[in-house]
């Protein structure tokens, strides 16, 4: 468990993503048309593996089919985004870790819901506080230092510090 934190530590704007000229690539999206699918897609078939110095663009993810919380985040959220989702970017610090964790927000029937690496959680909540507040029970092992919630365009949305 403690590797799946060693990750993710920039941000991928994903506005700058030109979508490929790859009819696979295109169809797969097409199909994955809600958050859960997408997940399930990325259960399926996807490897976790850590990226220390980089973030994978969700064409990249999709080919090399490895990566960790903040690739897997950028290519739910794109995909959700392209469906037409609100979608958000949480990253949270932790205390006593070098590292950041990352989930994607959908906003979906007016309620949020996330995923954490690939596992979607359909909570239905009305704030993104409480996406933070169910992750952070979840990792219940690691305190928080802060967190940074984005929107789709890598805006800050809001911004807790410790």
């Amino acid at each position: 468990m403690f590797t799946i934190f060693l990750s993710g530590c920039s941000l991928l704007n994903l506005n700058d993503f030109v979508l490929p000229n790859d009819i696979e690539f295109i169809n797969t999206i097409e199909t994955l048309d809600t958050p859960e699918k997408i997940c399930n897609y990325m259960k399926e078939n996807f490897i976790y593996e850590p990226h220390l110095l980089y973030v994978l663009n969700p064409y990249q993810l999709y080919i090399t089919q490895k990566g960790d919380c903040d690739d897997f985040a950028n290519f739910s959220i794109f995909i959700s985004n392209y469906h037409g989702y609100e979608t958000f970017l949480i990253r949270i610090k932790w205390k006593n870790e070098f590292s950041f964790h990352y989930i994607a927000i959908y906003k979906e029937n007016g309620k949020y819901n996330y995923s954490s690496n690939t596992v979607y959680y359909p909570i239905n909540v009305s704030t993104l506080k409480e996406i933070i507040e169910h992750c952070l029970s979840i990792y219940y092992e690691y305190e928080p230092k802060n967190y940074t919630i984005y929107d789709y365009n890598m805006n800050i949305i809001e911004q807790v510090i410790e």
